[in-house]
């Protein structure tokens, strides 16, 4: 069965000439000894599908008697241990690790949250969920629900429980009551009915909403982030933000999330290589190319300008060829 945490556009694919014995014993010898050799790390690593990885892992295993995620924890360090270890993850396992860290500690890190499960099919949220629960023996709705609160815990709620409709039809007469109902929760009235946008945006379709966007549109005179940028604040914005720009061209959300990463007062390392890790399978060929529509040069450069060391080297093995 394919995997549902793959796709046609990433620039990751499974190696054709893929030898697990092989690559378990290039990786003994750049990590056993004195020392490591990380450019046999990071090409063995970066350049095979997660399914190779996995099989890599449980024969690393069989030959050693070892984990090699904690043989590269134990080798390695800093942000290029850390996508080094990220892509060793099954990618649900990932996600979930990212949620775990968003919640944990003194603080929500709300932005991660809302990336995660703003941009993931139902059924990447049902397997990282499950993923969740298998490392913590604790069910992520409830940590979330005690973490976060009001119209944004709801909406984010919602989500986990992966109540989109993903057919790929669409109702253009639903599409002009949707608008209007958007409209009239929104703008027409004073003060904002939260929860109908919330219902909408994060159950309907991709097609659905698509269509409903270019009605509201018609309707409103403006376009719906402006309208849930002028309704809204806080939390909840960012997240129905994040879930138009996902519906309407998820590549160019994350192109904007990368550009943000390395913009401004110093680079977000874990928002630039969470990304990197999470969508190398799926569509960082088209995140490249709206990168490079948005901005005016390449994802590429933009990470050989502020990265440097192991880190940036495998960074660009991820990101493949310069535009």
């Amino acid at each position: 069965m394919a995997s549902v945490w793959a796709g046609q556009r990433g620039t990751i694919k499974a190696y054709s000439n893929f030898s697990a014995a092989a690559d378990v014993k290039a990786l003994r010898n750049a990590i056993e000894g004195i020392g490591t050799t990380e450019s046999v790390v990071i090409d063995t690593i970066t350049q095979r599908s997660n399914a190779q990885r996995q099989i890599i892992l449980k024969e690393y295993k069989e030959a050693t008697g070892r984990n090699l995620i904690d043989d590269l924890k134990g080798d390695l360090c800093g942000d290029f241990e850390n996508v080094m270890v990220g892509l060793m993850m099954h990618p649900a396992a990932f996600d979930a690790s990212k949620i775990k860290g968003a919640l944990k500690g003194p603080g929500t890190t709300e932005s991660t949250l809302i990336e995660i499960l703003a941009s993931r099919t139902n059924l990447q949220i049902k397997e990282l969920a499950e993923a969740y629960q298998a490392e913590n023996q604790r069910s992520l709705t409830d940590d979330l629900t005690s973490d976060i609160s009001g119209e944004f815990g709801k909406a984010m709620l919602i989500l986990l429980q992966g109540k989109r409709d993903e057919s790929i039809n669409f109702n253009q007469e639903q599409a002009k009551v949707d608008a209007k109902a958007l409209y009239d929760a929104g703008e027409k009235k004073w003060g904002t009915d939260e929860s109908k946008f919330i219902d909408i945006l994060c159950k309907r379709s991709i097609p659905q909403l698509r269509k409903t966007f270019d009605e509201y549109k018609i309707v409103s005179k403006t376009n719906i982030v402006e309208s849930i940028k002028g309704e809204m604040s806080g939390n909840l914005e960012d997240l129905l933000v994040a879930v138009v720009k996902c519906v309407v061209n998820t590549p160019a959300y994350f192109a904007e999330r990368l550009y943000k990463s390395m913009t401004g007062g110093g680079t977000d390392e874990a928002t630039l290589s969470r990304i990197m890790i999470s969508r190398s399978e799926i569509d960082l060929l088209d995140i490249r190319a709206e990168y490079k529509k948005l901005f005016g040069y390449s994802l590429h450069s933009s990470i050989k300008s502020e990265v440097s060391g192991d880190y940036c080297t495998c960074l660009l093995k991820i990101c493949g060829d310069e535009d």
